[in-house]
Formats: C-alpha cells, structure tokens, sequence
C-alpha cells in the first residue's frame, strides 16, 4: 500500500487523538466528544486493504528448435527411418552415403547385410536390453570402420546413428603388431642365449668353444638390454607429450658432447664428424637429455651407415622460420622412396639383417620422432640411392 494514501488520515488521527485527550483534561465535554466523532470518521476514511498488484505478463517461451536443425547440428551421420524409408538424413549421412539417400530404402543406402537386419528387424520388446553397436566395414572406403547404432523412437521411427571408429581401430592395429614386434624382438635374442647355454652344457672343458659362446651370449643379452631401455626410453617420451620442455639448451656444446661419446666407439676415421656452426644459431628450449638421445640416434646411424671414411656433416643454423636447425648428412647407399614414409615407424627396418648385425634396435627414429612431437618441433627425412641421406630436425627457439 502506498505511503501517500495512510499519510493524510493518520495524521488527522493523531491531531484528533491529542485535542481529544486535552479537552477531557480541561473539563471540556463538549469539545471531547466533537473530537472523538471526528476521530471515528477518520478512522473509517483508511481503506482496508491495499491495492492488488497486477501479475506480471508471463515470460516468452524459447522457440523451439526444428528436428532437421538439431540432426543438422550433429558431426556423425544420423538417419532417420520410418517404415524401411529413410525420410531425413543430416549432411555428413548425405556426404557419405549420397545426395539421394532421402525418401529412399534405408537398405539401398547401407548395403550392409547385418545393418539391414538391425534397421529393419523387429523393435526390442519392453523392458529388453538394447542391442548392442554394431560393427561396419567398409562404409564410404574399404578402410573405414564405422559403429552403429540403432535408437527406437515413438511408433515405427528410427534413428540410426554411424561413428567413425577407423582411427581407434587403427591404433589398436598399431598396439598389436607393436606387441607383436617387441615379443620377437625379445625371443630371438632370448632363443640364441638359451640354446648356446645347453650346447655349453654338453661342450666340456673345451676353453675355446666355451669363450665364443659366451662372447656371442653376452652380445645377445646386450641387444636385449638395448631393446629393452629403448622401449622404456620411447614410454617416458610418450608418458611427457603434453608436456612442453622449457629448459635453455646450448646446441654446440651438446652436439660436442655427442660427438666425443660416439668418436669413443669408432675404431677407425675417428674425425669423420665434421661440425658446423653458424653465428646467428638461437639456443633452444628443450629437454637437453632428450636433446641429446635425438643427437646420439641420428649421429649414430650416420656412423653405422655411411659408407667407411666419409665424413660425416652436422651443422647447425636458424631456419627461416626461426626455429635452430640440426642437419645430419652422410653418404651411404641412400634409402628408396617407397621406404621413406615409414622409417620412423616402430621396429620398421630397411634391410632387417643388416640393423640386426650393426646393433639396431628398430626404435631409434620412432625415439626421434616423438622427442621432435615432444619439442613442438619438425622433422625431415631426405635420400638419395647412391648419394646419402640426409635427415633435418628444427627446434623452437628459446624466447
């Protein structure tokens, strides 16, 4: 109730009150009794009840958006069916299995048996367990895998909705042939150590043929043990991915820190490694331990497989993009093109027998790479059969 409204009465009620209450004091009935009648009508003049608010107008309703909107909206394929017919189908259904899929037979459009089956199958009964995705092949491409699965709307409408799984199908392809390829690796070794340990059994006392075995055991269990701190290495790298190395690396004295350790194991042209540096080389950020594992691989395998008494050129320089750059160029019997795309794949070898024989483990440029991904930087890898191959890191530089 407004202010305003009470003001006026209530305050003729008080003046009435105290003439009212002076008037008795004095002796004067007359005036008392005026005031009290006046005070009584005053009291009827406050209205009783205040004003009802007027209700606000009820708020707007959101609009409501259509179906093709929302369907529209949606990254996988989404169909949906009505009596085998599918009568709308968003972009990527569209793209993928055709412009006229539309108020077309649901099985012309995925020609897929037991896709068929499930689209057009009877609806699970109440209270039963949907069916679980299922698996498609060769939607689109003869590579691409796809899930389905099939939502049971209201009357005979359904949804199909189709997940491209290539991707997780793929990497599960690559853990298993990585699986695959570690055990062999590990057996072979393992089966060499174990059979000269039941030939020393039966050898006797014959000196000789006890020490080559032994000698041909150890450098067996040492190729194990190099496998085996690769694999580690190569998990540690992984496990570190997302997590971008902030360390200041001196390129120069690294490269000559690698190049000290690796002179160590030439038995001859100890001075094959020729350094370069370049005056406007930028330090680096990065992990200098990985730094350097990435040195002693590509260095390492300039040296294995270059041809005897080359040299062997690292220089180092700033890119046009800013980045340092590494190059690593031998001369070798170069590696064919159809090779090149993979060499940095898990145990992927040129020629399998001769990195055995030199001591690879087939997890040196898988190690690289993923050090590069590691440092935000790129890497390259360039041949030429009967000239040499020459290999091209870029790192970021320090800000």
């Amino acid at each position: 109730m407004p202010w305003s409204i009470l003001a006026r009465p209530v305050g003729a009620l008080a003046i009435a009150a105290v003439v009212a209450v002076a008037a008795v004091a004095l002796g004067l009935p007359v005036i008392a009794a005026a005031m009290l009648g006046a005070l009584g009508g005053t009291l009827t003049s406050i209205p009783r009840h205040a004003p009802t608010p007027q209700p606000l107008p009820p708020a707007p309703e959101p609009p409501v958006a259509e179906i093709d909107e929302v369907i529209e909206a949606i990254g996988d394929p989404l169909l949906m069916i009505e009596r085998q017919t599918v009568t709308r189908a968003n972009a990527a259904a569209r793209n993928l299995l055709g412009q006229h899929i539309v108020n077309g037979d649901v099985r012309l459009a995925i020609r897929h048996p037991a896709a068929a089956e499930r689209l057009t199958g009877p609806a699970p009964a109440a209270g039963e367990a949907a069916a679980e995705p299922l698996e498609l092949v060769g939607i689109g491409t003869h590579e691409r895998h796809w899930e389905m699965i099939v939502h049971h709307l209201s009357g005979s409408v359904r949804l199909a909705q189709l997940s491209d799984r290539t991707g997780v199908h793929a990497i599960e392809r690559i853990r298993v042939d990585f699986v695959a390829n570690a055990s062999h690796e590990l057996r072979t070794p393992l089966a060499t150590i174990l059979g000269f340990i039941e030939t020393l059994e039966d050898a006797g006392g014959d000196a000789a043929t006890r020490s080559r075995f032994l000698k041909i055991m150890l450098g067996e269990a040492r190729r194990m043990q190099r496998l085996v701190e690769d694999l580690m290495s190569l998990s540690r790298i992984e496990a570190d991915k997302y997590s971008a190395p902030r360390e200041a690396v001196d390129l120069p004295s690294l490269v000559e820190e690698v190049r000290a350790a690796i002179r160590t194991g030439l038995v001859a042209d100890a001075d094959r490694i020729v350094v370069a540096v370049a005056d406007d080389l930028p330090a680096v950020t990065g992990d200098r331990a990985q730094v350097s594992q990435l040195l002693h691989n590509l260095i390492g395998n300039a040296a294995k497989y270059g041809r005897p008494g080359t040299p062997i050129r690292v220089s180092l320089d700033r890119a046009r993009s800013g980045m340092a750059r590494i190059v690593i160029e031998d001369e070798s019997e170069g590696i064919a093109p159809e090779h090149i795309p993979r060499l940095t794949e898990r145990f992927y070898r040129v020629d399998p027998s001769r990195s055995r024989a030199l001591g690879g483990t087939g997890l040196g440029l898988a190690i690289v790479k993923h050090i590069v991904e590691r440092h935000r930087g790129r890497l390259d890898i360039a041949s030429e059969q009967g000239k040499g191959t020459r290999v091209t890191v870029q790192l970021p530089a320090a800000s």
